[in-house]
């Protein structure tokens, strides 16, 4: 490459957000952006901005994440902030996150060694334990889709469900289903529980809406205390599975497969389709240096319950318009996740070299 190249190959990398070795060869690396928290979205209906909103388009839109990068190892352009917030959206699905995370730790473009991570998005809720709306911390993330399934028609009388636990023989028994059976080292993933406290503390105060949406729709939930209680702040565990699980008699196994993985203290309370793809590739990258899996959150705000209301079979449920097409749920995701990231901002000084609580 001639000098004349060279330049106009310094110019062009340096107007991308690209690193300049990446374009001129023989030149020194540009200092990749110091990112100080990563925001992580699942999904989008459409474009980023100015439509129906998914995940990612209130932190786009209101934050403002006014920077676009491109990025092909997703399948969305990344949004930046100057004072060091990056927005991924991920893609639906454990596949998806997996490789958009993995993608986004590799990329040099950015050093993400001190970045906090947090994934927020919304989730289907047990009415027993929460209600819509409600944002919900995880100190626990399970995998629901390794595992033994046996089709809903062959289950035997006396089984409570069809799910059996790797090398297991029949539905949950515990603790012989994980010491005497198989498993790998992706199907539970405990967060850093001061940090998810702490995040707790910080939010808890904030007043989430209660639209008329949510009012209407909970009053079908009758026996359901929980259910009934206008949204909130919680702490509760998510289980993560590709597959739209719906239904009384699964919501039994996903409350099981919780406490089988993460402990009898744990607490199923959201059910994702993503968050332990994205903590794999977090955990692979933070053995390689390249992030810190002691600075990933789990945020999931209710949109849904994983059961029916009494008087619905679960097939109409599945498919049921989420209460206010759910847009409230979004809300509290940006909402509560917001104080967290403009916490994490305003003490970076102390944040930065140290994570709250330890």
């Amino acid at each position: 490459m001639n000098n004349c190249w060279k330049r106009y190959a310094l110019v062009w990398g340096l107007l991308l957000g690209l690193p300049v070795a990446a374009w001129a060869e023989g030149q020194p690396a540009a200092t990749p952006l110091d990112v100080k928290v990563v925001v992580v979205a699942m999904f989008e209906h459409g474009e980023i901005t100015g439509d129906r909103p998914g995940e990612f388009q209130f932190w786009v839109e209101r934050m403002p994440l006014d920077r676009e990068l491109e990025f092909p190892g997703g399948p969305y352009p990344l949004r930046y902030r100057q004072d060091g917030v990056l927005g991924i959206c991920v893609g639906g699905g454990i596949a998806n996150a997996t490789a958009s995370i993995m993608a986004l730790g590799l990329d040099d473009r950015f050093d993400l060694s001190r970045a906090y991570w947090l994934i927020a998005g919304i989730a289907g809720g047990d009415p027993e334990d929460t209600s819509i709306g409600s944002a919900v911390w995880a100190k626990h993330v399970v995998d629901g889709d390794l595992l033994y399934e046996l089709d809903a028609r062959e289950i035997p009388d006396d089984w409570p469900y069809g799910m059996i636990p790797l090398g297991g023989e029949r539905p949950v028994q515990w603790p012989a289903d994980v010491t005497t059976g198989w498993t790998v080292d992706t199907s539970h993933f405990a967060l850093n529980e001061t940090l998810v406290d702490w995040a707790y503390e910080t939010t808890r105060g904030v007043t989430i809406p209660d639209t008329s949406e949510l009012v209407e729709y909970r009053k079908a939930f009758e026996g359901f205390p929980q259910a009934q209680k206008r949204p909130r702040v919680q702490i509760g565990d998510t289980l993560a599975s590709s597959t739209y699980w719906h239904g009384e008699l699964l919501n039994r196994w996903a409350n099981d497969w919780v406490k089988l993985y993460a402990g009898q203290e744990a607490e199923f309370v959201t059910t994702n389709m993503e968050d332990s793809g994205t903590l794999a590739a977090l955990g692979r990258l933070d053995a390689m240096g390249k992030a810190d899996f002691n600075r990933a959150l789990v945020l999931r705000t209710v949109s849904n319950f994983s059961t029916p209301p009494p008087g619905k079979t679960a097939a109409w449920s599945a498919t049921a318009e989420y209460p206010g097409n759910s847009r409230p749920a979004l809300e509290s995701a940006y909402q509560i996740g917001r104080v967290v990231v403009e916490e994490l901002l305003a003490k970076w000084s102390l944040m930065g070299k140290q994570v709250p609580g330890e």
